[in-house]
């Protein structure tokens, strides 16, 4: 029974999937062939279709992002992170593509992650597929799932994080990695900061990286100098060095390496300050846990310590979360032998006592009990002194030092000040001391903040505040309430140091006029970071901005705002709309007043302004991730085995098993409501038949006339440009409109309520019904999650398809009047929901025909056109390297090109063969390929014509492009490929010869571009 249960569930693919995605992780070698210098310009829809799927190419990139790590493998990374954007992003459809590419990246990480869970990856495989199929409500509930905001399709939004680490530091995730994950979550500008030093090799990865998903990108390197015997943080922005080759650049001055050297002098006498408390832990802290915990745990070493931290810096927290690791893993060993001994009331306390530890001792506990983490640059400030000689200068800089070296590396830069450990007073000396250098304040760092203990926070913004805006009163009024409390604060404690502040403020208050005018170039601006490293413990990072967020997202927030953290900090934006109007209009249409700007194309964005803090109430900035700590429930029942059987929702039945259930879940009503109402046996017993019928042939003709109509030369069968899914779906929601519309509002309403038939009143029958279908049809779309587009064309679908009833019952009656059949209106009035149906689908038909078609030559000129892009942009390096060449008669030798000594001149042939083979399957598997390159080859410049028609022609090479595929240029499955070449490649170039000669003669001196070569 269990098994006949199981086997309705999941389909094929799924398994497949599955197989698919174990493959990769069992053999990472598998796609090894991607990593060759010609793969990546195959077009991710193009002829490579044929050799691995769109599954196997995202599980590789994904394997490849999360699992090298320690390899070093930064080009496999980036090379993995632009297949994913070619597979998987750039090629999504569907209403809402951003969404639905930042849902199947989250889940076909999880897939890869979930190997060790058979049924999991099951789940996981199902929702990849039908997330595919990018339907809104599908993907809303999988957002929010993932605990992803939903963005605007535009992408546009306002989402930031001013602080971040990478595994390079003291994060989890390579810069590759971090970058992805940085793009589900929505971040459009994203700085990441290192420690005392960066090495060229991360800036690559991590600049890379960004310009591969667009993401606006800021380095930092945050620094720990002195400041009156205390180390406070400062963090360097560079400015003037836009793309990858200037940082490079300026990473290779010798100046700049030597100061990079002195950030790695500081890194290692770190380490063995961090050596040294760990053998402090091991002598005390060790014990003390253990005793508390009621654990074994022997004493651990650096060498182990130095494993665990893998390519990143050591770091306080990092010890913090190895000695954690170790704790975890002695309460497992004692778990372990627990269980193993005799059963009993004893040994269950225990259990429960060890399952609750598990579940509240975190990476924080050990910090702040065992490694005193309050007390970390006190300590490492003495150790620097007891070493004196020994310790790197970089530990024993002043702050105003280090601001002229930095200022001696790079002229343009920005320096942001943390608030970490910094009082008021602090930052008031800082700022002046700085000269105005101090340009930006971490105002909120998620780490160190506290909602209800922001005092520091909201006097060094008030502080801000008045140095922006120049009034010297106000700022006057600060210096003054400063003073006035380190004051009070040095008759309470005697100090030097105190007495020392306090003759300082005064300074500043006498320089005031001076001190505000520091700023006027350069105002303060402030900055909120989550401080993430991917870990546990804390918010994930990134933040929104509210009003730049769909509606639908800012109600759910407003709902749950107990999941995303509202900070008190109000940002006030701006939007503007760009227009930009048609190139050209038909002359058809162009007499049309306004037309010309109902056709523009508008481009909206949002600009931030300034943020305004209100400690009182909520502001418009979210936290884009939940507390980690969210997640960490209910371990103990795991490690334990007491696992829940996890329940097989209806969403998993199989494909054809849930379309089916779909069909008859419409069906029963529709028929119930026939079987009930009508006295004819044809509309008794086939009416429901006869509705549905009228619903999925307009669906087929619909999908078929979108795609391509019914003359193709292509390879795509009619049946190919069905969704069936999408069929299924409109026949249930069609079931249901059969009650509505003749029961409710045909013979309830209008019949028995108003007398209105089609003997009194033909137009208003069909007039309220057309309304009634138009109110239900936009409902049941604004249930599914479609676009606004969509619910409100087929509202006003429905609107339209009035005047078709009445042409249809009109015509019907003249039928009838021709047959003589008696009692014409009797016969009309049974049948008034079916012409109303009628010529709602009518509509319906030829409307979303019309869309689909749009849709697919969209797509398809976005494809062609990067094609096309591409064999130009080789066509010229192919011209610089024949300079003496007439520039349209490259190509008519192409077998010299291929055959040539000169290895570039080789490889841009292939390239330029690749480019053909792509086109060619274009032409024959894409919808709507064949127009939409038709049309764009008809835009060409005549020169233009003369070098497409020519790399088309480089088909014919059939033994070089034979050899290509086996020689493993798309891997070892190349039968597919190879056999689609080499059967349908000459009905293509006879099809491309057509095209040109359907073109008419234009000024050029070509001979036959088609010609055999």
């Amino acid at each position: 029974m269990r098994r006949a249960i199981n086997s309705i569930f999941f389909d094929k693919r799924d398994y497949k999937l599955i197989e698919i995605v174990n493959s990769v992780s069992n053999d990472p070698k598998i796609l090894g062939y991607t990593g060759k210098l010609l793969y990546p310009f195959f077009h991710p829809l193009g002829i490579k279709e044929l050799a691995e799927s769109r599954g196997l190419r995202a599980a590789y990139s994904i394997l490849n992002l999360m699992e090298s790590i320690k390899t070093g493998d930064i080009t496999s990374r980036l090379k993995a992170l632009a297949g994913l954007k070619d597979d998987i992003v750039n090629t999504v459809g569907g209403p809402i593509p951003q969404n639905t590419s930042r849902v199947l990246l989250q889940i076909m990480k999880d897939l890869v992650r979930a190997k060790a869970d058979p049924e999991h990856q099951l789940k996981l495989a199902h929702d990849f597929r039908i997330a595919a199929f990018g339907k809104p409500r599908v993907i809303r509930n999988l957002l929010d799932h993932y605990h992803l905001l939903e963005m605007p399709e535009e992408w546009n939004q306002i989402t930031f994080d001013d602080h971040v680490h990478d595994a390079n530091t003291s994060g989890r995730k390579s810069a590759t990695h971090l970058i992805m994950d940085a793009w589900i979550k929505g971040i459009r500008r994203l700085r990441v900061i290192y420690y005392h030093y960066i090495e060229p090799k991360c800036a690559l990865e991590l600049i890379e990286a960004a310009r591969i998903m667009e993401i606006d990108l800021r380095i930092g390197i945050e620094f720990w100098p002195l400041y009156r015997d205390r180390y406070i943080s400062l963090i360097w922005v560079s400015r003037g060095l836009p793309d990858l080759e200037s940082f490079l650049s300026f990473l290779a001055e010798p100046s700049v390496i030597q100061f990079m050297e002195q950030g790695k002098a500081l890194v290692k006498f770190q380490e063995a300050y961090l050596c040294l408390l760990l053998d402090r832990f091991n002598q005390s802290g060790r014990k003390a846990l253990c005793r508390k915990l009621d654990i074994t745990m022997a004493c651990v070493t650096a060498e182990e310590f130095f494993d665990f931290v893998g390519p990143g810096q050591p770091s306080l927290h990092y010890l913090g979360e190895f000695i954690h690791s170790k704790v975890l893993k002695a309460i497992h060993v004692e778990i372990s032998r627990l269980k193993e001994g005799a059963a009993g009331p004893e040994v269950q306390t225990n259990l429960d006592h060890l399952s609750k530890i598990i579940n509240e001792f975190m990476v924080s506990d050990i910090l702040e009990q065992y490694l005193d983490a309050e007390d970390f640059f006190s300590g490492l400030y003495d150790y620097v002194k007891e070493k004196k000689e020994c310790a790197p200068p970089r530990l024993c800089v002043q702050f105003c030092t280090l601001l002229d070296q930095i200022g001696d590396l790079l002229g343009d830069f920005r320096i942001t000040l943390n608030l970490d450990r910094l009082r008021p007073e602090d930052v008031l000396e800082l700022l002046y001391e700085s000269g105005g250098r101090i340009s930006r304040i971490e105002i909120i760092n998620l780490t160190k903040y506290d909602p209800l203990n922001n005092e520091i926070m909201l006097r060094v913004y008030e502080l801000q505040a008045a140095v922006n805006q120049g009034s010297l009163l106000k700022l006057k009024r600060i210096i003054s309430k400063i003073i006035l409390e380190v004051q009070e604060d040095v008759q309470k404690k005697e100090g030097d140091q105190k007495q020392s502040r306090l003759n300082k403020l005064s300074v500043i208050l006498n320089d005031i006029d001076e001190f505000k005018h520091m700023f006027d170039a350069r105002p303060i601006k402030l900055r909120i970071g989550s401080d993430s490293t991917g870990k546990l413990g804390h918010y994930g990072m990134g933040f929104a901005v509210l009003d730049t967020l769909p509606f639908r997202v800012r109600q759910k927030i407003k709902k749950e705002h107990s999941d995303w953290l509202h900070l008190p900090v109000n940002v006030k934006t701006r939007l503007c709309t760009m227009i930009t109007p048609p190139e050209s209009v038909s002359s058809t249409i162009a007499w049309i007043p306004g037309i010309r700007g109902l056709l523009s194309n508008r481009k909206r964005k949002w600009i931030p302004e300034f943020f305004l803090l209100h400690p009182d109430s909520k502001g418009n900035l979210v936290t884009l991730g939940r507390s980690a700590l969210m997640g960490q429930k209910d371990n103990f029942a795991a490690e334990s085995g007491e696992k829940t059987k996890s329940k097989k929702s209806v969403k998993y039945l199989k494909s054809p098993l849930k379309n089916f259930f779909k069909v008859i879940v419409g069906f029963i009503p529709a028929q119930l409501c026939f079987m009930l109402t009508k006295d004819w046996w044809v509309l008794s017993y086939f009416g429901a038949l006869i509705w549905f019928g009228i619903t999925g042939i307009r669906n087929v003709i619909q999908s078929v006339l979108g795609g391509g109509g019914i003359k193709r030369a292509s390879r795509l069968k009619w049946n190919d440009y069905v969704s069936w899914d999408r069929l299924t779906d409109s026949l249930l929601f069609t079931g249901f409109s059969v009650p509505l519309l003749d029961y409710l509002v045909k013979t309830l309403l209008l019949d028995k309520t108003l007398g209105i038939t089609i003997n009194t009143d033909p137009v208003t029958l069909y007039a309220v019904m057309g309304l009634a279908n138009g109110i239900y049809l936009s409902t049941h779309n604004f249930f599914r999650g479609l676009p606004k587009g969509a619910v409100t064309g087929n509202f006003f679908r429905s609107i339209i398809s009035i005047p078709v009833a009445v042409l249809l019952n009109s015509g019907i009656g003249a039928v009838l009047v021709f047959f003589n059949v008696p009692n014409i209106n009797s016969v009309l009035q049974k049948w008034a929901a079916i012409i109303s149906k009628s010529a709602s689908d009518i509509v319906a038909g030829v409307i979303e025909a019309g869309a689909d078609r749009s849709v697919y030559t969209h797509l398809r000129k976005q494809n062609i056109r990067k094609k096309i892009v591409e064999l130009f942009d080789i066509y010229s390096k192919l011209i610089m390297l024949f300079p003496e060449t007439e520039e349209l008669t490259i190509l008519e030798n192409s077998g010299m090109l291929l055959d040539s000594k000169n290895s570039e001149v080789r490889d841009l042939a292939t390239l330029i063969i690749i480019n053909a083979l792509d086109l060619f399957y274009f032409w024959m598997y894409l919808p709507r390929a064949q127009s939409s390159l038709i049309r764009m080859v008809l835009e060409m410049t005549p020169e233009e014509k003369v070098i497409f028609f020519q790399a088309q022609n480089m088909l014919r090479h059939e033994h070089h492009i034979s050899r290509l595929f086996v020689d493993g240029i798309l891997g070892g499955n190349f039968s597919r490929p190879l056999s689609f070449y080499l059967t349908s490649y000459r009905s293509y170039l006879e099809s491309i010869e057509k095209v040109r000669a359907s073109i008419p003669e234009e000024k050029f001196d070509e001979k036959s571009c088609l010609e055999p070569v």
